[in-house]
């Protein structure tokens, strides 16, 4: 096991014992000790892309709300609108600061009048709570944080439903891709959502630590095969997921990353942030973000310069060499006039500039239906 000195001071999940048990590569990551790698990072992403993979995502914020004015209370603070969302239904979205800018990117399941359940990024589950408790207090909807006492796992790839289908008694075939449920898993209550951050169909199970103790080893034994956050992170950027603190933060709005699709503004009233989007609509963007496909197996990664035309234009936010394309892949922030799929640029790379070509994204996407 590999751990930074400050990592024994780190949170655990209460997966952590059996991670180490496989002699999984341990990291600090968001001031929690999680696993980096188990057999490998190449055969742990082709495990999800080709049959089925599980993660330790436990270290997520898990915030559970309650009050009957819950969606009017969040509506003012995302761009989405979560009026048309239905119960069992949820809504991948952003909490925006005054600037536009992204405090975090959230996903919102609602369960039933008043009720829904919120999570949130790891490193930033005690900034999104600072910023929700005051507004939620005045509509009197209550956050209850379980981040460190329930388990969430990720099983992800073709093979998830039927996996997960011989452990719960209700059917998940109807579940749409973001459609969730409450059922029992070995008699625990269980939240089952068809969500995920690889691209592939899957789901996202939340429950008690005795009870996802019991499901991580009876995956184990159905042949799951289990991955670290080194695979989440290829698999992640295959589809062109953003990563919060990389990708997309503070200073970045939502229009500028290519989240366009989640902001609602036709649908909604005042929300955090309007003025600022309404006006990017109006006169466009400075800069977006681009996916880039280097020439060669030359690897652009984090805050690596991006040129043109002899001039440092932007920069990469990530990047790496796609185990499914066998291509150096990257996202990065350009002047929208560079932003054009087919545009050639060129990224530093240790002093010297290799070039690169605006692409669509995301890079792979299923051929399946999800």
């Amino acid at each position: 096991m590999v751990v930074s000195e400050t990592a024994s001071q780190a949170l655990q999940t209460p997966l952590y014992r059996l991670i180490v048990a496989q002699q999984a590569k341990m990291t600090q990551f968001a001031g929690w000790v999680m696993p980096i790698q188990f057999s490998g990072l190449k055969q742990e992403h082709e495990a999800v892309r080709t049959s089925v993979g599980m993660f330790d995502i436990s270290h997520m914020g898990k915030f559970i709300l309650t009050g009957k004015d819950l969606v009017p209370a969040l509506q003012s603070l995302v761009p989405s609108n979560l009026e048309r969302l239905q119960f069992g239904q949820a809504q991948y979205t952003v909490l925006l600061n005054a600037d536009g800018g992204i405090i975090d990117d959230v996903i919102f399941y609602y369960q039933a009048t008043g009720t829904g359940i919120l999570i949130v990024n790891a490193a930033t589950t005690e900034k999104d709570k600072a910023w929700l408790l005051p507004h939620l207090e005045k509509y009197s909807v209550t956050l209850e944080d379980v981040s460190q006492e329930k388990v969430l796992i990720a099983l992800q790839g073709i093979h998830a439903q039927r996996i997960l289908q011989s452990l719960v008694s209700d059917d998940l075939s109807p579940l749409k891709l973001f459609e969730h449920l409450e059922t029992t898993i070995f008699d625990q209550p269980a939240f089952i959502a068809r969500t995920g951050y690889t691209g592939e169909d899957g789901f996202e199970i939340m429950l008690s630590a005795d009870a996802g103790q019991k499901l991580w080893n009876s995956l184990l034994q159905a042949g799951v095969t289990p991955c670290g956050l080194g695979a989440r992170d290829t698999l992640r950027l295959e589809a062109a997921l953003a990563l919060y603190g990389q990708d997309i933060d503070d200073l970045t709005s939502p229009l500028e990353a290519g989240l366009g699709w989640l902001v609602h503004l036709k649908e909604k009233g005042e929300f955090v942030g309007r003025l600022v989007l309404e006006n990017q609509k109006t006169n466009g963007l400075p800069r977006r973000l681009v996916g880039l496909q280097m020439e060669g197996r030359h690897i652009a990664r984090h805050d690596y310069p991006v040129w043109s035309n002899g001039q440092v234009v932007g920069k990469v936010t990530s990047g790496t060499l796609s185990p499914t394309l066998g291509k150096a892949i990257a996202l990065a922030y350009v002047p929208s006039e560079l932003a054009t799929i087919g545009q050639t640029l060129e990224v530093e790379i240790r002093g010297k500039t290799y070039p690169a070509t605006v692409v669509k994204k995301p890079f792979y996407k299923v051929s399946r239906p999800i």
